[in-house]
């Protein structure tokens, strides 16, 4: 079952990135690129509501609201969609992302968020969840988290609306999100991926790799 698992996550991966170069970041090309079609002039004043939680730069400050500085902007429009059919559900996000209605707005308040410079982190190195991260276990069927989330976390494809920047985002966040893939409560990964690996982690595993995440 656990080769199953591996097997499935690197012919996926590999699918995807067989002709994709490690994505570079913040150059001016960069955010272009990951701000897809909307207007983040227009998505700044659109994105107000958000700015409450997430941070006017999408630097929250709160550890349980993510992060969305320099998050692909087609990522976030696929979540919103994804509460919105309760695909994923949240208590306060479900009830927000009701609340985008109009296409362009959309658009406009992702592009906003994804023309940010990237999240960072202050963290110290842990050295157990940077070898995962890299490795993974082949032991228990964990898969290198950096063949979909790229170098340090910040991607491998601006336009990437599957696998997010995570490099800099909060501990705590990154560690309820893996704990609800685990537990089967967030269900709106691609052919099931996060879950499957997720299943095979420890919650030491969990903990150490969002540590390192955290710290990018």
């Amino acid at each position: 079952m656990l080769h199953t698992i591996k097997i499935k996550a690197a012919v996926f991966s590999m699918t995807l990135f067989m002709a994709t170069a490690a994505y570079a970041g913040d150059s001016p090309a960069d955010i272009k690129a990951r701000i897809g079609k909307g207007d983040p002039v227009a998505g700044k004043d659109k994105s107000a509501m958000c700015q409450g939680c997430h941070g006017e730069k999408g630097m929250s400050d709160a550890t349980t609201f993510p992060r969305l500085a320099g998050q692909f902007a087609n990522y976030l429009q696929k979540q919103i969609h994804d509460f919105q059919k309760e695909a994923r559900v949240d208590p306060t996000m479900s009830g927000m992302a009701a609340t985008v209605t109009e296409h362009q707005d959309l658009l406009d308040i992702t592009a906003y968020f994804a023309s940010q410079q990237q999240m960072k982190g202050s963290g110290g190195n842990n050295e157990a969840g940077k070898q995962l991260y890299l490795e993974g276990n082949a032991t228990s069927g964990v898969y290198g988290c950096v063949n979909c989330h790229g170098e340090n976390g910040k991607g491998k494809s601006p336009d990437n609306a599957l696998f997010p920047v995570i490099g800099g985002q909060h501990k705590d966040y990154l560690v309820k999100q893996l704990a609800d893939f685990n537990k089967g409560d967030r269900k709106n990964d691609p052919a099931g991926m996060m879950g499957n690996i997720a299943k095979s982690m420890t919650t030491a595993e969990i903990e150490a790799v969002a540590d390192y995440l955290s710290g990018l």
